[in-house]
């Protein structure tokens, strides 16, 4: 009788559902906010440099995580595809983390160094220049684009006091890296790290 109560009052329903979700999703993700493999980088990772900061807010903001997700899931196509399966300590310092399911595009877990920085340059002006069947748009415009040394520099203190190991001086010399750039220089610097430590970037 108390089931058709509830099923009958859609607030009631409402409330329950909630209250269910947040005890699941409690949970769920509570528990990986102490493992250390989800909090502490994998051997290898740092954080990201001043360039590759800029690159990576981006690629974020060009939406390329649209069409290109960034975690090799732990299958034997996969792992024969693009390399090692992707490990939570790889994204410690990915705000937001880039893993996903859609794909596109390839993963780029495990893009860099597998390219030139002119093949990238060629292909994110106009992809079809190298990949004739890519439905890949272009972004010419990222080589006039200028990057705003100051806002770096606050982004990465701002990181530092989310937990980001950066240093006085890196902070410091943060515009000092970035003059100069193009915001396409950028964002080669960043897809160049993706996957180049051991299990990670760098």
């Amino acid at each position: 009788m108390s089931h058709q109560i509830i099923e009958k009052n859609t607030a009631i329903m409402g409330v329950l559902i909630a209250l269910v979700i947040s005890v699941a999703g409690f949970a769920e993700i509570v528990p990986l906010m102490y493992q250390t493999q989800t909090t502490e980088p994998a051997p290898g990772v740092k954080p990201y440099t001043a360039v590759q900061l800029t690159g990576r807010d981006i690629y974020i903001r060009e939406g390329c995580y649209n069409c290109h997700s960034q975690m090799v899931r732990p299958f034997v196509d996969e792992v024969l595809r693009y390399g090692p399966a992707s490990v939570a300590g790889e994204s410690v310092y990915d705000r937001p983390f880039q893993w996903g399911s859609k794909r596109t595009g390839p993963d780029l877990a495990r893009v860099g160094g597998r390219y030139s920085d002119e093949w990238h340059r060629i292909h994110l002006t106009n992809p079809r220049d190298l990949v004739p069947e890519s439905n890949m748009p272009g972004f010419p415009w990222l080589m006039e684009g200028s990057i705003d040394g100051e806002l770096v520099q606050r982004k990465m203190e701002t990181l530092r006091m989310l937990g980001h190991p950066y240093s006085d001086d890196e902070i410091a010399n943060a515009p000092a890296q970035v003059a100069g750039k193009s915001e396409m220089d950028a964002l080669i610097a960043y897809l160049q790290v993706l996957g180049t430590a051991n299990n990670g970037r760098q």
